[in-house]
């Protein structure tokens, strides 16, 4: 069976592409999910294991359709697709006792955590009108994509001259992290910090897990914050078969700490690494492509 007769050359270019970093530079509708269901597809023709290749993306509606698609292709295997969160919580409950949780944690939602903060507020004998919860939740999600601990926040705000609402933090921080792990309990942020810093922290079982894993493929990269950054590149340190498909100009999750620098650093950190450009847009009309390169463009990235 062929799984690229109705591909472009640069998207067969794409899934032909076996062993190594690859990173595919691709806007919307020029065939990016194609592109990765096919590979998977054709990594499996060439004998690698299903258990061996891991798809992330963004959403558990483009999980859902990336898992269909791979099963229409191929029925009798299972590949897979998952969230980074899902991934991350999966990765917890198999070695929480690495980062000083049990494997039955719960998951805190935005409720649990606004709860949970107004009540180290209360301890703190701060008032919530003055620091509003939400605001505050805000920050420390920030601090925890960008993998600085609660003690890394304080240390760097006790050498530095920072806001009220720094120094606030520099209290509410370490509390909130403290009653979390007394709880048992993680916030959406700490599945990806703590895998992160587990596999920073911990060679052995980044070495297993990388050698597990050996073909990665991770959708909308562009959108990846640094927390996910640090974790695809630790499993693709022995088993650099990393895939990554994104459009620099296209990063919708700027809220959630997504770097679209990670996308640029790509052949940096990867210096084998193969690009491919998939130019064709099979959605838009000339008119729009034109009017959108016009204010990519002006893009200040």
């Amino acid at each position: 069976m062929s799984f690229d007769d109705d591909l472009t050359p640069s998207q067969r270019a794409a899934v032909e592409h076996f062993e190594g970093p690859l990173l595919v530079v691709a806007g919307p509708g020029s065939g990016k999910t194609r592109v990765i269901t096919r590979r998977i597809a054709r990594l499996i023709e060439r004998r690698v294991h299903p258990r061996e290749i891991l798809a992330i993306t963004f959403t558990n509606k483009a999980a859902r359709v990336m898992s269909e698609r791979v099963q229409a292709l191929l029925p009798r295997s299972f590949i897979w697709v998952s969230t980074f969160h899902r991934f991350c919580a999966k990765l917890l409950r198999e070695h929480a006792s690495v980062v000083g949780l049990a494997s039955n944690y719960s998951i805190y939602d935005t409720s649990d955590q606004l709860t949970l903060l107004k009540q180290v507020l209360s301890d703190l004998d701060l008032d919530a009108s003055h620091f509003p919860p939400s605001k505050l939740l805000g920050r420390i999600s920030k601090a925890k994509n960008d993998l600085i601990t609660a003690d890394q926040f304080v240390a760097r705000h006790a050498e530095s001259v920072g806001t009220h609402i720094d120094a606030v933090l520099t209290k509410v921080y370490p509390t909130y992290q403290k009653r979390l792990l007394e709880a048992n309990a993680v916030d959406f942020d700490d599945l990806l910090m703590h895998v992160a810093r587990m596999l920073s922290e911990h060679d052995e079982l980044r070495r297993s897990l990388d050698e597990r894993y050996r073909f990665i493929l991770v959708d909308e990269y562009q959108d990846t914050n640094r927390a996910q950054y640090q974790i695809v590149a630790a499993l693709s340190q022995i088993e650099p078969n990393l895939c990554v498909t994104g459009d620099p100009d296209q990063s919708v999750y700027g809220w959630r700490g997504a770097q679209i620098e990670n996308i640029l650093r790509f052949e940096r950190d990867f210096p084998k690494v193969a690009l491919i450009q998939l130019e064709e847009n099979f959605r838009s009309t000339p008119e729009i492509l034109a009017a959108a390169d016009e204010l990519i463009q002006h893009n200040v990235h």
